[in-house]
C-alpha cells in the first residue's frame, strides 16, 4: 500500500485491495454453494443435514474468526505508522490464540452436539447427517482458525492477491473431494451430506499448510521473521487483541448466528421447506460476498490511513467502498429478480422444491440491499479500531427487533417460514441506520483530535 493524492488513485488502490478479496471470498463461498448444490443433489434428506449442521457450525467459525480477525487493524495501522519491527511478534500471538480457541471449540462441541441435535424434531436420517457432517468438520478446526490469522496478516499488507491464489487453488481440490465423497465416485462410499463435511475440513488443511509456507519463505512476507524467533504466550498481548477482536467475533456472530436460528426455528416445517430456505440463504450468503468484501477492503485501508494519521484520506475510502457496495447491490437485485427460477434449479431436480426457494430469493433481493449499506460501514469502524458500538448495534437489530418479529410473523401470521426472513430483512435495516449514525460520530471525533492544526 502507498499513500494516494486524489479520488481516482485511491479508488484505484481501493479496487486492486478489494478485487482479490472479492475472489477469494466468492470462491470461499463457492466451496460452500457447490457442496449444498451436491448434497441437494443427492437427497433432500442430506441437504436438510448438511443445512442443520452448517447452520450450527457457520456462527461458531464466522464468529471466532472474526476475534482473530482483530490482527488486522492492529497490523495495517503498525505498518502505516512505520512500525514494522512488531507485526511479526503481533502475527505469532495471534496463532497462539487460534490454538487455544481451536482447542475451547472442540471440548465444548464435543459436549454440546448430542444435547443440541437431540433437541431437535428432526427426521432420523437428517438428525444421523447433521451430526456426523459436525463431527467431520471438526477435524479441520484448528487449521482454518490458523489460515485465518495468517491470511488476515498477508492481507493487511495489501497482498490480497497471494490470499485470492491460496483459496482459488483450493476451490478445485474441495469441489473434487466432495463429489467424490457425496456421491460415492471412485470406490469411495456414497456419505451424501456428511461427505460435504469432510471435504471441507480436507480443504482447511489445504489452505493452512500452502499460506504457512509462503508467510515463512515468500517474500515480503518472510522478511517479517514470524517464524524465525520463537515467542511466548502473552497473556497481555491477547488480551489486546480481544480488545479489538471478541467485539469484532461477536458482531459477526450476532448477525450469523441470527440466520442459524432461523433454520433451526424452521425445524417445526417439513423436510422441503428446510431445504428451499437452506438454498436460497446459501445463495444469498454468496452475494454478501460483496459487501464482506469490501467490508474487509476499507478495514485494510482506512487502518493504514488512520495509522499514517491521514483522517481525510480515511474518510474518502469509506465513502468510496459504501457508494461501490450500494450500486452493486441494486445491480445484483435486478440480475437475481429477473434469473431467480434458473437460480433456483441449480439446487434441486424437484418441482415443489424449485418453487420454494423462487419464493424465497425474493427476500434475499432485500437482504444484499441492506447490508450493502450496514457490512461496509462496519468494515470503516473497525480500520478506526472503534468495534465495541457495532457489537451492540448487531445485538439489538438482530436478536431484539429481528428475530422476535420474524418469529411473531411465522408462528402467529399466515406468513409462515417466510415471516422469519421479514423479520431479518428489518433487522437488517435498523442496523444499517445505526451504524451510520455511528459513523459519522466517529469521524467527527478523530478530525477533531488527530487533524494537524
Amino acid at each position: 500500500m502507498k499513500e494516494t493524492h486524489n479520488l481516482k488513485q485511491k479508488y484505484i488502490q481501493f479496487l486492486k485491495i478489494l478485487i482479490p478479496i472479492l475472489v477469494t471470498q466468492v470462491t470461499m463461498s463457492l466451496m460452500t454453494f457447490f457442496d449444498t448444490m451436491m448434497s441437494g443433489h443427492a437427497s433432500p434428506a442430506d441437504l436438510a443435514g448438511a443445512a442443520i449442521g452448517s447452520s450450527i457450525w457457520i456462527p461458531v467459525q464466522t464468529g471466532l474468526s472474526g476475534i482473530l480477525m482483530g490482527i488486522t487493524p492492529i497490523v495495517s495501522q503498525l505498518v502505516g505508522g512505520g512500525q514494522q519491527n512488531k507485526v511479526g511478534y503481533h502475527v505469532m500471538q495471534a496463532l497462539w490464540l487460534a490454538i487455544a480457541v481451536s482447542a475451547v471449540v472442540l471440548l465444548i462441541g464435543g459436549l454440546a452436539i448430542s444435547p443440541l441435535l437431540g433437541s431437535m424434531q428432526l427426521e432420523p436420517k437428517v438428525h444421523h447427517i447433521a451430526f456426523y457432517f459436525l463431527v467431520s468438520i471438526s477435524t479441520g478446526v484448528l487449521p482454518l482458525f490458523g489460515y485465518i490469522v495468517i491470511r488476515s496478516f498477508i492481507d493487511s499488507l495489501g497482498q490480497t492477491r497471494v490470499s485470492m491464489l491460496i483459496t482459488l487453488a483450493s476451490l478445485p481440490l474441495n469441489v473434487g473431494a466432495g463429489y467424490i465423497l457425496i456421491f460415492g465416485r471412485l470406490g469411495f462410499p456414497r456419505l451424501g451430506g456428511i461427505g460435504s463435511g469432510i471435504a471441507t475440513a480436507f480443504t482447511y488443511w489445504c489452505i493452512f499448510l500452502i499460506a504457512l509456507w509462503i508467510a515463512h519463505k515468500s517474500e515480503p512476507f518472510a522478511g517479517y521473521g514470524i517464524f524465525r524467533k520463537f515467542h511466548r504466550v502473552s497473556l497481555a498481548k491477547w488480551k489486546e487483541l480481544m480488545k479489538i477482536g471478541v467485539p469484532i467475533g461477536f458482531a459477526i456472530f450476532f448477525e450469523t448466528a441470527v440466520f442459524a436460528a432461523v433454520t433451526l426455528l424452521m425445524s417445526r416445517f417439513d423436510t422441503l421447506t428446510i431445504a428451499a430456505h437452506q438454498a436460497a440463504n446459501n445463495f444469498a450468503s454468496t452475494l454478501y460476498m460483496i459487501p464482506l468484501s469490501i467490508c474487509l477492503a476499507l478495514t485494510i485501508l482506512v487502518g493504514y490511513e488512520v495509522g499514517a494519521g491521514r483522517q481525510k484520506d480515511a474518510r474518502q475510502y469509506g465513502i468510496l467502498g459504501i457508494s461501490t457496495a450500494v450500486a452493486l447491490s441494486l445491480f445484483t437485485a435486478v440480475i437475481l429478480m429477473l434469473f431467480r427460477r434458473g437460480v433456483a434449479g441449480l439446487y434441486s431436480n424437484e418441482e415443489e422444491v424449485i418453487v420454494l426457494i423462487t419464493h424465497f430469493l425474493v427476500y434475499a433481493i432485500f437482504f444484499q440491499i441492506s447490508d450493502a449499506i450496514a457490512t461496509p460501514i462496519q468494515g470503516v469502524l473497525r480500520g478506526y479500531k472503534d468495534v465495541n458500538p457495532g457489537f451492540w448495534i448487531s445485538l439489538l437489530a438482530y436478536w431484539i427487533i429481528g428475530l422476535p418479529l420474524g418469529y411473531v410473523l411465522a408462528n402467529f401470521t399466515n406468513q409462515g417460514p417466510y415471516g422469519y426472513w421479514i423479520g431479518l430483512i428489518t433487522g437488517l435495516g435498523v442496523a444499517a441506520i445505526l451504524l451510520l449514525r455511528r459513523l459519522f460520530v466517529i469521524q467527527k471525533k478523530f478530525s477533531q483530535s488527530h487533524e494537524p492544526s
